[in-house]
This record gives C-alpha cells, structure tokens and sequence, in this order.
C-alpha cells in the first residue's frame, strides 16, 4: 500500500466549505488495531458540530484533521494471525474520533473493541450508516429505558439516524411506541413499529398523549422548546433522555422540578453489541435507511445537507465501494 492516502479533511474550523479533499499520511496500525480501507463512512450530527468548532472539536489537536465515526470496508492488516477479522474481510465500525483519524478517507487504523464483521446482505454504503447511530439507539432503549411490553415511550425526530432504529429497537422488545415527526414520514414511522404518531408542524405533543413511561429526547430546547414540553407528558418518576450535547441548559434542574429521572447519553465503541445489532439486521428485524450518498470529494455538500435537517434515516460517503465489494 502507498504510504498516503486521499481524505476530506478540515484545516480548521468553521462551516461546511471548510471540508477539502486532500492527501494525507496513511495510517499506521499499532498495538491491537485493525487496518480498514474504506469503502463507505456514515454521517452523523457529531461530524457537522466537530467541524463547526463543537462537538468534540476541543479534542482536536493537529490539522488536517479527518472526521467520520462511522464505517464500512475491508481489512488489509489484522494486529495478529489469529486474529478473529483477517484481510479480506468485510467489517464495518465505529471510530472514536478524534483520538483516532476517522472515517472520511482511503483508510483507516481501527482499535480492535470498534469493528465487527459487516451484516451479510447489507452493501458497505448500508452498513456504514449503521453504527454509531444504531450503538446509540441501543443505549437509549435497551440500556437506560430497558424497553418492555406495555411500557410507553415516546421518541422525538422518529425518522433521523438514532431515532428511526430507536423506533424499531423499542417495538422489537414490546413497548407501545410513539414517534414525532413531519407530515411525510408519519407512515413511514408506522411501518417501522410506531403504534402512535404525531405530526410536530401540526400538533403540540403534550396535548395528543397520554402520560409515558420514557421520553428519549434527540432534539432538546433548539426548536420550540421540545425538551422541556416532554416533561408534561411524562409521568412523575418518569426517565427523559437528552441525547443532543448542549441542546438544554438546565436540564438537571428542570427534571428535577418535574419530578422526573433524567440523564444524557454518550454512545461508544462496542464490537459485541454490534454483533448483536448485526443478527437484528440480518434475520430483517431493524432496517436501516439511506438518504442519500455523496462521493468523498463532495463532502463538504454532504455536511449542507446534513445540517439542513429533514433527514430520512442517514447520510453516507461512497470512497471505495464497488460491486465486486458491495456484499
């Protein structure tokens, strides 16, 4: 392999304009890492804040830096011969940037406990919008809400990333789902397992429903106060989850003066529970959707699109997919 590699990578911070396609350094793999080359890598909220000057941006020690949690690909160095993933293998993962270069290039050095093999009958371009958005899910309904039949919970921007595998986690295990979301998605969010759901640009919410058990909150006080109106919905001793960084100042004290349980939420790197969201993906029962796909060198579109909202499920970089890789 050459010794550099084609990235988009960002010299600084600021909008989306400052994401070029540039050459970098490949790699090295140290220790228990992995060596992938990339064939897909998924958007998430996370990239466009980073890039802003948020997020995890105060991490960020050196320029170019290389954003992007997300990834699917194959590997071309294993950390030893009886490794369990060797060359030739298709996985997909999540990167922890910015401690390691993330996943908007050729290649990429992944720590062995972030990469799992790749769903069979997923494309690389499906499969690397599945981590980091399905790891978070997974914490918010199965961890933290640990969903069960008749428990009610109600789950805020239902056709995004987290919340649209959120929405099928919950269904899968038993709970009476109710999703929001915009007029165009409502039937799609049934499809995926909402037994109710409400059309925010049209109905406030807290005067549809009857009290639940659980909010997982994946938009916070940036529009309309959402955050702080599901405490009316919830039930006293109740759990809200806040999962957007800094989307609710006071969040502590205002569930505390509700009466309710509330906590963020942090997603990380976990090989074994992907293995577990790979056999939901492969017997067909979680889905993920894909929006729409951008070439690397379009990056910097890709992110405009990201933070212009409205997003049906994820958005991913094509980098080196191809036909004879896909599967």
């Amino acid at each position: 392999m050459t010794e550099t590699m084609s990235a988009a990578a960002i010299e600084g911070f600021g909008g989306p304009e400052v994401l070029r396609l540039v050459t970098v350094p490949r790699p090295l793999r140290i220790n228990d890492e992995v060596v992938v080359r990339i064939a897909a890598a998924g958007l998430n909220p996370l990239d466009a804040k980073t890039r802003g000057g948020r997020g995890v941006a105060a991490a960020v020690r050196d320029f170019p830096a290389v954003l992007g949690h997300d990834f699917s690909g194959v590997v071309v160095e294993a950390p030893y011969e009886g490794f369990p993933l060797q060359p030739g293998d298709a996985v997909y993962g999540m990167i922890p940037v910015p401690r390691y270069s993330g996943s908007y290039a050729e290649f990429a050095s992944v720590p062995s406990r972030c990469i799992a093999p790749k769903p069979v009958g997923l494309s690389h371009s499906e499969a690397a919008a599945v981590p980091l958005a399905a790891l978070t899910a997974w914490g918010l309904i199965v961890e933290q809400a640990k969903a069960h039949e008749r428990q009610r919970i109600l789950i805020h921007a239902g056709a995004g990333g987290v919340g649209h595998f959120a929405i099928q986690f919950a269904s899968y295990f038993g709970a009476h789902v109710i999703a929001t979301g915009s007029a165009r998605n409502l039937e799609w969010l049934r499809s995926l397992g909402a037994a109710e759901v409400v059309d925010y640009t049209t109905q406030r919410f807290e005067d549809e429903l009857e009290p639940v058990d659980v909010v997982i909150d994946l938009i916070g006080n940036v529009h309309d106060n959402t955050g702080k109106r599901s405490l009316a919905v919830l039930r006293t001793g109740g759990l809200i989850i806040n999962v957007p960084t800094g989307s609710w100042d006071g969040f502590a004290a205002d569930c505390a003066a509700a009466g309710v349980r509330g906590t963020t939420f942090k997603a990380a790197p976990d090989a074994a529970t992907l293995a577990v969201i790979s056999r939901l993906l492969e017997q067909g029962s979680v889905r993920v959707h894909v929006d729409e796909m951008f070439e690397l060198r379009n990056a910097a579109a890709a992110h405009q699109k990201l933070e212009a909202g409205h997003t049906r499920g994820k958005i991913v970089l094509r980098i080196n997919e191809t036909d004879s890789a896909d599967r």
